[in-house]
């Protein structure tokens, strides 16, 4: 069997046991949605106790989205000191210690409720979105180099699996009968500890990164036992070649600075490529439809709404799979493509019928099925491709400082979704969804124009189709730069 292609047992337990970073992003993102009421009540009341006057409708929806977007706010600093941490401690060790985080935020969280404090609830998000920032950089960056370059799209979509796992777990959990009620949300936001001690106990087992071992550290025989145990053969010289190419690029490129990476024209087309993906994955209204589902659900005149917002999340987990199958056959681009034609298409399909509630009750079921629908082509495409692909498109020494712009851009995405959706949504009432049809046609139009496929290429070999690019000083039409991927295609 060809070791590109080959999954081994030490390999699955690295990736796994990185992955539950993800898991911990998807559950602190979808956590907040379903006890939603009764966390304002809670600030309510406190506000009551301390004050002697209710709150005003104002302050609270003030205070609700602050605890929703500081998670963002906590997110955008943690993924901006990636690379502050996995240069310097490894990727391993730097997810290791990034769990200090998850505790001291299940503890804010935890206890909010026992010490009459909001401030320790909003404390508490930042804290998790601070340690969800460091995993989105973590994460994709551990699992794209331990894995073979034949299963690089496959297990990178990994990461994007253990965020809707996370998202639906949380959505399980927040209904009313189970934690999602008066006594036990406060256990719920806390959960998060769990997962956490699980990976404290995992990641030590597993190896750091080869390529971190190797162009890091110059460690080469640790790397190359490393990479032995993880690929299961004793024959590893295709891979080590790969990695001492890379860091052959590399001592003629040093490490880039982020000023450094956006003043060079060389990775100005690559930057421009990652920065637009990650803003295609935020602003494609996604985050609206899982932080407010409930709420849009309710609106829908849906007589269960939470049954429909956790059969969002069963449909988002099942397209991921099947994003992980298809992945490696049809490639990054055509996926992403398809996902965001998908989801223009189903953002039409809920703007008609929300629309139309009032005169035909039947389009509640339709709002529905749009929402899967929508659901179902994000995890095909700009769900799980940017994370991976922004790995791809950089070569070892600009990549953590490109990892580190590309999740802030995504994080600062997802803050302003979070912060602006309830006020843009009281604005335009059920027509919100055409606001990302405009956004998403214009990301595909993008897509199709900009972006080559990196499909079974390898890292260099992609540098090198930019390095063309730059060179030619952008003279390239869409169709040569498609060429130019096509010729470099394994």
């Amino acid at each position: 069997m060809d070791s590109g292609k080959q999954i081994t047992l030490p390999l699955m337990m690295s990736v796994g046991a990185a992955v539950i970073g993800s898991l911990q992003f998807g559950f602190n993102t979808g956590v907040i949605n379903a006890p939603q009421t009764i966390i304002e009540n809670f600030i309510n009341e406190t506000w009551f106790e301390r004050y002697n006057e209710p709150i005003t409708k104002n302050t609270i929806t003030a205070l609700w989205s602050l605890a929703i977007a500081i998670f963002s706010v906590g997110g955008i600093l943690g993924s901006f000191s990636v690379g502050l941490f996995v240069n310097r401690f490894g990727r391993r060790n730097s997810m290791l210690m990034a769990n200090v985080l998850a505790f001291i935020a299940a503890i804010l969280m935890g206890f909010s409720k026992m010490a009459s404090s909001w401030e320790m609830l909003i404390a508490g998000r930042f804290v998790v979105g601070l340690y969800s920032g460091l995993s989105t950089g973590f994460v994709p960056m551990y699992v794209g180099e331990v894995s073979p370059t034949g299963l690089r799209g496959a297990l990178g979509t990994l990461h994007q699996l253990g965020i809707v796992v996370g998202i639906l777990i949380a959505q399980v959990f927040g209904m009313e009968a189970v934690m999602g009620n008066e006594d036990l949300w406060p256990l719920l936001l806390s959960f998060t500890f769990i997962p956490a001690l699980i990976q404290c106990v995992l990641l030590p087992l597993c190896p750091e990164s080869p390529r971190f071992l190797l162009i890091n550290k110059n460690e080469e025989n640790k790397a190359k036992t490393v990479l032995k145990k993880l690929r299961g053969t004793t024959d590893v010289s295709a891979d080590m070649q790969e990695m001492k190419e890379e860091s052959r690029q590399m001592m003629r490129e040093k490490k880039v600075t982020i000023l450094e990476l956006f003043r060079s024209p060389l990775y100005r087309q690559p930057l421009l490529i990652a920065v637009m993906l990650q803003l295609s994955q935020q602003l494609s209204g996604i985050n609206a439809v899982f932080y407010f589902s409930t709420r849009i659900f309710t609106k829908a005149g849906v007589e269960q709404p939470v049954y429909a917002t956790i059969g969002a999340g069963a449909v988002n987990t099942a397209f991921t799979v099947v994003s992980l199958f298809i992945v490696e056959r049809a490639g990054r681009r055509s996926l992403h493509l398809l996902g965001l034609l998908g989801m223009a298409g189903s953002a039409i399909l809920m703007t008609i019928a929300l629309a139309l509630l009032e005169q035909l009750k039947w389009m509640s079921y339709m709002s529905i099925v749009a929402i899967f629908a929508f659901v179902a082509f994000f995890e095909i495409g700009p769900g799980p491709i940017p994370w991976f692909i922004v790995a791809e498109l950089f070569s070892q020494g600009p990549r953590p400082s490109a990892i580190a712009v590309a999740g802030f851009c995504n994080w600062t995405a997802n803050f302003i979704v979070a912060m602006s959706f309830q006020y843009v949504e009281e604005l335009c009432g059920p027509y919100v969804f055409i606001i990302f049809t405009v956004l998403l046609l214009i990301f595909f139009i993008f897509t199709y124009f900009k972006v080559p496929e990196t499909k079974g290429r390898t890292f260099d070999d992609i540098a090198a189709g930019f390095r063309q690019t730059a060179a030619g000083g952008e003279k390239h039409s869409p169709e040569e730069l498609n060429s130019l991927g096509a010729d470099s295609q394994l």
